[in-house]
């Protein structure tokens, strides 16, 4: 036993293993010459990023050739930034990288883990649910609808859900039981909520209309914690409501997967729908609720989109973010912790994108295509190969 562990000590670490410290390297060499490091120096990204290309370099030489490329492209990518970041003068990088602009990102952040949570459910269970994208728009015209006619948000929001919940049934009905192809379905699903919203939105009349919107939470308490406060209620302080709410869906999607019972039927019939029916487990039944959850909970993200953060609908307004939340599924590799993680990463892009173009006068245009570059980064694998669970995709035909 004294022998293993003094082997383990001197093992040498594997090239997946060097690659990501070259990743995180590249991070670094950035991140030290911003606030709050905002160190003054070329040398610091020259060395830092050198670092991570030696990294990169030595998981090359182990075999690791993908993790190697990460890390070279982000020694060089993190250095060079950083090389960038010496040019602008440190008071504009402490007016960009604010608490306010980790507030933004919770909030950019927040449809897309909604919508991310629910495509983890209905994937999990072997449905690929390429219609997040019309169930968040199908949520974000209803909450609006429901929250004029019902005169307050909670009916808003109960309507983007039931609606939200239909139409992935829908989804699930040509995807379940007649075999449809379920990427056809997802955009065929996407296509009609485009359509039907835009139709309802104009006949309606609800344009311009004051409506109920979710309220905001203030957390006053946080000015007494001592160092941080101020930095606390920046980022924590006057939320909206849904933002705390996405907070507990992505804790209670992991603990609902992965502690419990119903978790377990929803990725065996993921995994392997066969051997779930031999059980007892209905594969139809367990198929047909968690594409219905995944519709439910898209439609909450849209109903930030419209109730919670900008207070009015617009067509389409929605804007690729439910592809987005379906690249923060396979980039979180199927699991909420990560997914959300995603999210977030998603998110800091776009609320990056403000402050650069205010303070840095870098090209609108040009910003606006960070969370998408960070999309495609994300689908090639950033953290690896993602292996989907087994049946997903996968008609299954009762026996």
């Amino acid at each position: 036993m004294i022998a293993e562990a003094r082997q383990r000590l001197v093992a040498v670490p594997d090239g997946r293993t060097i690659g990501g410290l070259g990743v995180a390297l590249g991070v670094l060499a950035f991140w030290l010459t911003v606030p709050p490091f905002t160190y003054r120096s070329l040398a610091v990204p020259v060395v830092v990023g050198a670092g991570a290309v030696a990294c990169g370099a030595a998981a090359f030489a182990l075999g690791e050739r993908r993790r190697a490329a990460f890390a070279v492209a982000a020694g060089v990518l993190g250095a060079s930034a950083g090389i960038w970041a010496q040019s602008v003068a440190s008071g504009k990088l402490k007016d960009v990288l604010t608490a306010g602009l980790l507030a933004s990102t919770l909030r950019f952040a927040t449809p897309l883990a909604f919508a991310a949570m629910g495509g983890i459910f209905s994937e999990r269970s072997g449905v690929v649910n390429i219609g997040l994208e019309g169930m968040m728009l199908m949520g974000a015209f209803f909450a609006v609808l429901g929250s004029y006619w019902g005169g307050t948000w909670v009916v808003g929001l109960l309507l983007a859900m039931i609606f939200g919940g239909l139409l992935a049934l829908v989804h699930a009905f040509f995807s379940i039981h007649l075999r449809a192809d379920q990427i056809v379905s997802g955009f065929a699903v996407n296509l009609l909520a485009l359509g039907l919203t835009g139709y309802l939105f104009t006949a309606s009349g609800i344009s311009g209309k004051k409506i109920s919107s979710v309220p905001q939470v203030s957390l006053n308490f946080l000015d007494h914690v001592p160092w941080a406060g101020n930095f606390l209620r920046g980022v924590f302080d006057d939320l909206n409501l849904l933002v705390w709410l996405m907070f507990a869906v992505v804790i209670l999607s992991y603990v609902v997967l992965f502690k419990t019972a119903i978790g377990l039927r929803i990725r065996s019939v993921g995994e392997h729908p066969r051997a779930s029916e031999t059980v007892g487990i209905s594969v139809y039944a367990v198929r047909y609720a968690a594409v219905a959850v995944s519709g439910v909970l898209a439609a909450l993200g849209g109903a930030f989109l419209s109730i919670g953060f900008t207070g009015a609908f617009e067509k389409n307004m929605t804007n690729g973010r439910g592809f987005i939340a379906l690249a923060a599924v396979i980039f979180g590799k199927w699991r909420p912790g990560w997914a959300f993680a995603a999210t977030l990463l998603f998110g800091f892009g776009f609320a990056l994108a403000g402050p650069l173009q205010r303070e840095a006068d870098i090209s609108a245009n040009l910003i606006s295509t960070v969370p998408y570059v960070l999309t495609l980064i994300a689908v090639a694998g950033l953290i690896g190969r993602s292996i989907p669970p087994a049946a997903v995709g996968r008609p299954y035909v009762k026996q």
